[in-house]
């Protein structure tokens, strides 16, 4: 039999799973000692619950949601307070364990934009007034909640939105359908998303920005072929000062 003063908990867990093929009296000590062996102890090697272990594992939110989830198989009371302690398992615990909305949870979830739009979206299914005003701190987030959970406009994100070019042009793509005059500046910010906002929302030219996109030689390369489709001369000086981009649009766009 292995020293144990010189065995981490890891390996007492894989001794007693591959070696013993058992339970291990000795080692379980030991390996209790951290929530994330003593969790794999109890799924792979005992089977079951271990109440022995349960005070450590519920040390921690993520190995006490894990616990649930794997070895209890259902609600876990005791745990529950160390679990709401996470925004993240808190959504995963309500998803996977309650099966439902964990309304002692909630304060905790809507502390975090992420983890309140996941909620909204997979456990309630539907808006979450009270969790709004943290979803739309965060442009990428107020996009995907537009989109998924209120399927249209939400007016009141959209000043957060349209401070990101890259959220802002997906946000008139795919929630508008179409042009966001009040975005618009934004978008001109970032050469490759105005370009994208050209070819999918406005789907051709976009004469206010042309001045802004010639001043690249890729992007104007790229607008003469995917959206001019064909010679751009007022950009060609700038594309020429770029051989790789010349020599792109020379066979791409002239042809050459």
């Amino acid at each position: 039999m292995k020293d144990l003063e010189k065995m981490t908990p890891e390996v007492a867990y894989l001794h007693a799973r591959d070696v013993v093929k058992g339970r291990w009296s000795e080692g379980e000590a030991f390996i209790m000692s951290e929530p994330e062996w003593a969790f794999w102890y109890a799924r792979e090697v005992i089977d079951g619950r271990w109440p022995e272990a349960e005070a450590a594992i519920m040390t921690s939110s993520y190995w006490s949601y894990r616990y649930a989830s794997d070895v209890v198989k259902g609600r876990w009371l005791e745990a529950e307070a160390a679990i709401m302690t996470s925004s993240e398992w808190s959504y995963w615990y309500a998803s996977d364990v309650v099966k439902g909305r964990w309304l002692e949870a909630e304060a905790a979830i809507m502390t975090s934009s992420k983890w309140s739009y996941w909620y909204a979206r997979n456990v309630i299914r539907g808006r979450w007034p009270e969790a709004e005003a943290t979803i739309m701190t965060s442009p990428e987030l107020a996009f995907w909640y537009a989109r998924y959970v209120i399927k249209g406009r939400w007016s009141e994100a959209e000043a957060v939105i349209k401070t990101n070019s890259y959220w802002a042009c997906w946000y008139a793509r795919d929630v508008i359908k179409g042009r966001w005059p009040e975005a618009e500046m934004i978008i001109l910010t970032n050469l490759r998303w105005a370009c994208w906002y050209a070819l999918d929302v406005i789907k051709g030219r976009w004469p206010e920005a042309e001045a802004t996109i010639m001043t690249s030689p890729e992007w104007a390369s790229w607008y003469a072929r995917d959206i001019i489709k064909g010679r751009w001369p007022e950009a060609e000086e700038i594309i020429k000062s770029n051989s790789y981009f010349f020599n792109e649009y020379q066979k791409n766009v002239l042809k050459t």
